[in-house]
């Protein structure tokens, strides 16, 4: 950090912990605050910021730690290990080292061989899967965020070799998660797209690109779409000596596939899906707090009320409908309280619809339906009922 013009006399260096916002932003008002202190004039410049392993052991000694402040209290980068390691069998030694998976995708290429004789793949096609993963992460923060077990999913797409074909097939795949991503409720405008530059790739891949999501602490990766090259069935090919080769009838050609794979944290999407759904109106001159979940991702579909809880036709009139929508979807039963209390509790639970039975449903065969978003409630008769749901729930 100096005043600018004089670039010969710096101010020093600043240094922090991975930022929660935009690193520019964060640099640029410590930096102010490092000149206030040093009471100098001038405008002040951030002249780079880079990551603290790229810095020479004469810049170390003169970076301030981020945790105590001092000078010179950095040690030199060290690695880190971000596995888990566990010993199979019941007796400790090398021999029965192992370690918990850091991502899901090594059992699909394993299993790439077998998959595709069974299943008489031809490619392109693609494997999925989800599953538990574990990673030895530094610091666990916000929330369910960053956490050392958690959910993965991953699709491992087999495309032939060739410059000519990844590319297509990447942005494809890169399109579809971000339509996928808008279908289950993500708003647009917290989504952004992150290009990894050629020095930040990983040594196998040949692309990434990530989708990011602004969450309250920050822009941060939602989901990852990458080009691995054939990196990893040729590893499994070496190590076992088994051929995991394909053979392309169209072309009469032998070859190793290629691979995109989408991968998502499903605990971060679950959190990006309530930072996406949450929502504050006023309704009837009252402040209302919901969740705008999209109809097929709700856990509560729907919700049934019967108007009162002490007239036996009106209740078994509303657990005759409760029961036939529970053969489809996850609904709740409410009678305790004033129907609009009733109404903000299945708000703030993100319910998309409410059906209240009352004493004209007895004599029209007729109920209300509440719709969420909206407040609007129509009257609709039971026969009809099903299939409206059906239409806004499933599509169909």
């Amino acid at each position: 950090v100096h005043i600018e013009g004089q670039e010969e006399a710096p101010l020093g260096y600043l240094c922090m912990q991975e930022p929660a916002g935009d690193p520019v932003e964060e640099f640029a008002a410590a930096a102010d605050k490092m000149k206030r202190k040093a009471k100098a004039q001038g405008t002040v410049v951030v002249s780079e910021i880079k990551e603290l392993v790229d810095a020479t052991p004469e810049e170390l000694a003169l970076i301030p730690s981020p945790g105590s402040g001092l000078v010179g209290d950095l040690t030199p980068p060290r690695d880190f290990n971000l596995m888990f390691s566990t010993q199979v069998g019941a007796l400790e030694g090398s021999s029965s080292e192992a370690f918990l998976r850091p991502e899901t995708a090594q059992g699909i290429f394993v299993n790439f061989k077998n998959v595709r004789e069974v299943a008489r793949a031809k490619v392109p096609f693609g494997i999925a899967q989800i599953g538990k993963a574990f990673r030895n992460e530094i610091t666990p923060r916000n929330f369910i965020f960053r956490s050392r077990e958690f959910e993965q999913m991953e699709i491992e797409y087999f495309i032939a070799p060739g410059d000519d074909v990844w590319p297509v097939e990447h942005q494809k795949w890169l399109e579809g998660m971000r339509e996928w991503l808008l279908s289950i409720g993500l708003r647009e405008n917290l989504m952004e797209y992150e290009v990894h530059a050629d020095d930040k790739l990983a040594h196998y891949a040949r692309a990434c690109t990530d989708v990011t999501f602004r969450f309250p602490f920050g822009q941060q990766e939602l989901l990852g779409v990458a080009a691995r090259g054939n990196f990893d069935l040729t590893q499994h090919q070496e190590a076992s000596g088994k051929s995991l080769e394909y053979f392309d009838e169209a072309n009469k050609e032998k070859y190793l596939p290629h691979v995109i794979e989408p991968s998502c944290g499903v605990d971060r999407l679950f959190l990006a899906l309530l930072v996406s759904a949450y929502a504050e109106d006023e309704v009837g001159g009252e402040k209302r707090t919901f969740l705008r979940f999209s109809p097929a991702i709700a856990p509560i579909k729907v919700a049934v009320f019967p108007l009162v809880k002490n007239n036996e036709e009106v209740m078994a009139k509303a657990r005759e409908i409760f029961g036939k929508l529970q053969r489809r979807y996850n609904v709740a039963f409410d009678t305790a309280g004033a129907i609009g209390r009733r109404y903000r509790r299945m708000d703030e639970a993100g319910t998309p619809f409410c059906v209240t039975v009352d004493f004209d449903t007895l004599e029209d065969d007729a109920v209300t339906v509440r719709d969420r978003d909206s407040t609007e409630q129509v009257r609709m008769p039971i026969a009809e009922l099903y299939n409206h749901l059906g239409q806004a729930i499933d599509g169909f």
